[in-house]
């Protein structure tokens, strides 16, 4: 039977069967905690018409989600460290839950977006807790790559599926059980977590003060940065507001590092930084995803403004990339141990630079969905490879005691970069005021600079991060 500590587990069958229980739960919920960062994009259009708001306003049903969840993402790592796994899950899951719940019943537009700061909220306190759970379930070497594939690979697709089941549930049941269909699925997990995961053996540690200036401050400077860039190049607000919104975040970043600094109990201790391979691969994490969301973009984008394709089939002619991620993630654990962590994250970078180049020869030259379809494959490579490498460095060497705050800074940096690279390169290359002729071509290269500064940087982690076989 499994006891208090994850790593008992090893070697015991039981222990085994159950860990493989617990990791189907938890990618369950990341599986939904994910699709609610894509599903509502096709169905934005159908959001509005029913509260009569405009396109600007519906940016907060994405931003709102994106932005409270990321920010919050190291508050809810650092619950997990002194309160517990297990009981930090329960309250963020249930958080989630209930919260989907509103969201699909809300009557009026500002309930929505409250809904969707509370799904983040709830995505923040729950994802580090299932990740850490999941990092100590299983020890270092092909187990805990095979488990962090599979981890990887269900956000992947849930992150894809959400566009279709967007199209397919808006057109047959409503853009609001793009929301509720979650819920009892969420029920299980609840349920899952109650009788599977055991007691942590530090929950019962003397409780300390939580860091909760860091935690606003961490969640103010991407959401001024995010605003400022989307801002950019706008001829409604002049570059004033956007300079502002900037200097606004600075100021926020440098506040945050001063609290930091100063408090007994910080969100995430300085110190933390002082390990370089993670903060390479953290720094790397924000850049990649920030390319491979704008890549989602410029597909839905394509599809849909340029060849007239309806939000359903948009929805439907990107599964091919859902099945793509599903290979990926067969082939990674082989080679993660094979060929080092380091190497497949490059492997990564490069397959999504390959991408992004054939996005743009086919926004410029023309041509049918299909032509798309190289992309696809060569996105799937990236987020296969790239991710999983990069959580893996990320993560090793973690303890008890730091297990949660790595998880919850990796996990935030993957999605503050994404909402962060959807704003710059998407929002610059689409601005008015800025690109000339082909916003396709001037987001694509955006992206691709931020993927080579990526590459310069993890290159120089050193060997001692590369993922090594250990004998079971």
């Amino acid at each position: 039977m499994l006891s208090g500590t994850f790593t008992s587990s090893r070697g015991h069958s039981p222990a085994r069967a159950r860990a493989r229980l617990v990791l189907c739960a938890m990618s369950m919920l990341q599986f939904f905690i994910a699709v609610d960062v894509t599903v509502v994009n096709i169905a934005l259009p159908a959001i509005g018409a029913e509260y009569h708001v405009d396109g600007h306003a519906l940016t907060w049903v994405v931003v709102a989600y994106a932005i409270t969840g990321g920010g919050l993402l190291m508050l809810g790592g650092r619950l997990a460290d002194l309160l517990g796994r297990r009981r930090t899950l329960l309250v963020g899951t249930t958080l989630f839950g209930a919260a989907s719940l509103l969201a699909g019943l809300a009557p009026t537009f500002l309930i929505l977006v409250a809904a969707r700061l509370l799904q983040g909220a709830g995505e923040a306190v729950a994802l580090p807790a299932a990740m850490a759970t999941i990092v100590l379930l299983f020890p270092e070497g092909p187990r805990r790559s095979r488990a962090l594939s599979v981890w990887a690979a269900v956000a992947s697709c849930g992150l894809v599926l959400g566009f279709a089941l967007s199209g397919i549930v808006t057109a047959h049941l409503g853009w609001r059980w793009i929301f509720l269909i979650s819920v009892p699925f969420i029920l299980v997990v609840i349920v899952a977590a109650l009788v599977l995961v055991p007691v942590d053996p530090f929950a019962s540690r003397e409780r300390q003060r939580l860091d909760v200036p860091g935690s606003v401050l961490l969640t103010v400077c991407p959401l001024l940065f995010v605003y400022a860039a989307v801002e950019a190049g706008s001829p409604a607000t002049g570059p004033w507001m956007s300079l502002t919104a900037l200097a606004g975040a600075v100021l926020a970043a440098v506040g945050f590092v001063r609290v930091e600094s100063r408090s007994p109990n910080p969100l995430v201790p300085l110190a933390f930084f002082s390990d370089r391979s993670r903060v390479r691969a953290n720094l790397t994490t924000m850049l990649l995803s920030g390319a491979l969301s704008t890549s989602f973009l410029l597909f839905t984008f394509f599809l849909q403004d340029r060849l007239g394709i309806g939000p359903l089939g948009a929805g439907l002619t990107m599964l091919p990339l859902a099945v793509s991620l599903i290979v990926a993630s067969v082939l990674v654990p082989r080679l993660l141990g094979r060929w080092g962590a380091r190497t497949c994250v490059l492997v990564g970078l490069a397959a999504t630079s390959g991408a992004m180049v054939v996005i743009a020869l086919v926004a410029v030259l023309g041509g049918g969905a299909a032509w798309l379809l190289p992309a696809m494959l060569l996105i799937a490579a990236g987020m296969g490879f790239g991710l999983v490498g990069l959580q893996y460095i990320a993560v090793s060497g973690t303890t008890d005691e730091d297990a949660g705050i790595a998880s919850g800074v990796q996990r935030a940096s993957d999605q503050l970069g994404g909402a962060a690279g959807v704003a710059v390169f998407a929002g610059l290359g689409f601005a008015p005021a800025l690109h000339r002729g082909e916003p396709f071509v001037v987001s694509v290269v955006l992206a691709i600079a931020g993927l080579v500064v990526g590459a310069a940087v993890i290159s120089r982690s050193p060997a001692t991060v590369e993922a090594r076989p250990q004998v079971e």
